[in-house]
């Protein structure tokens, strides 16, 4: 329990089913004081109060299990260590992969549960598979994508036959605080939202080139390529105007000569993308409709898994493919919300090579 409305209402739920429930809140920052408060993330003291009352209108025993070190070294820390190396992370799929199902999951059935249950906005049918919510603009299969086919068996998603207005409706006539407790949002673990700054601290200055990617021109400099990702336009402190007049956008990061590359818009078009760790659950090549960012437009492609490594050669270009995000791909039309498997994206290139 999180302290939010989703998953008040999931164990809410999971009481009227029947289920033996117990709540459990976890304590992820090492200082809980830093982290987000006003109901932006799910880690703060105000978050565990809202659960722990949440639990008690329920009626259901309440537990916080600190998981702050494993927490760190598991999402902080990877976090960290991805920008360094050029890639963009993201902490919210990691923590579910590593935390919400894995030591936390193992810790249930460890001490006899049956199963985590959870306020995602997602579905698992009849056949174990992991399927959108019907609430499209709220669905979170994007992020439960890494889940093995074990971790799904033991995993319960109340929400996703519900709308998010449904969820919030529903709290308020269980008399549950949370009912129109903001959405969390944004990096817990950054408390003031300015993840320049807070990699900064962390990996200090490291001054570098911003280089033209057709000319190889130096363009001007920054003082780390930790702070840049793939797609961005703007803070790149550039004075020399592209000769076309056009906005540069970053097209990639190179860690090991510490350089920041930019250049047209259209150079940022990628055709094929490769992921690496792959889970995947059907034999391949396939059709399939891909997603890359969380929230991000899904696009046809035909996927191929060998050797592990994931191929996605996309019908149409997308633009600004991020190394270190997911790739997660769902079965075509009609059945398009079905998650077929992912990967985490290595390489994005502009044709097969």
């Amino acid at each position: 329990m999180s302290g939010g409305v989703d998953s008040a209402v999931a164990a809410a739920r999971a009481v009227d089913a029947g289920y033996d429930v117990t709540g459990v809140h976890l304590a992820l920052a090492r200082n809980p004081q830093t982290y987000r408060t006003g109901a932006r993330g799910c880690c703060t003291l105000e978050d565990a109060r809202d659960a722990r009352r949440a639990a008690d209108v329920i009626g259901i025993p309440f537990y916080v299990w600190d998981l702050a070190e494993q927490f760190h070294a598991d999402v902080v820390d990877d976090f960290v260590a991805e920008y360094a190396a050029g890639r963009t992370p993201n902490p919210c799929l990691r923590c579910n992969e590593k935390i919400k199902f894995s030591a936390v999951l193992d810790r249930a059935l460890a001490l006899g549960f049956d199963a985590v249950v959870t306020g995602h906005h997602a579905r698992r049918d009849p056949q174990g598979r992991l399927r959108r919510s019907v609430d499209l603009g709220k669905d979170q299969s994007y992020v439960l994508a890494v889940l093995t086919p074990d971790q799904l068996a033991h995993s319960v998603f109340p929400l996703g036959g519900s709308t998010k207005a449904q969820v919030r409706a529903e709290a308020a006539a269980r008399g549950l605080a949370v009912a129109d407790k903001p959405d969390s949002h944004d990096i817990c673990f950054i408390a003031d939202g300015d993840t320049r700054g807070w990699l900064r601290s962390r990996l200090g200055e490291a001054p570098g080139d911003i280089v033209d990617g057709a000319t190889g021109t130096v363009l001007g400099r920054h003082d780390g390529a930790y702070a840049y990702t793939v797609g961005q336009r703007k803070g790149l402190g550039l004075d020399r105007p592209a000769p076309d007049g056009r906005p540069r956008y970053v097209l990639s990061i190179t860690p090991v000569t510490n350089t920041v590359t930019v250049g047209p818009a259209a150079a940022l078009d990628v055709s094929v993308v490769h992921g690496d760790r792959p889970l995947w659950t059907v034999e391949s090549p396939v059709r399939a409709e891909v997603q890359l960012r969380a929230h991000g437009d899904v696009v046809p492609a035909t996927v191929t898994v060998h050797s592990g490594r994931l191929t996605a050669e996309l019908d149409r270009p997308v633009r600004a493919v991020a190394a270190g995000q997911a790739i997660v791909a769902y079965q075509p039309d009609p059945d398009g919300d079905i998650v077929l498997g992912s990967a985490t994206i290595s390489d994005a290139l502009a044709r097969a090579a």
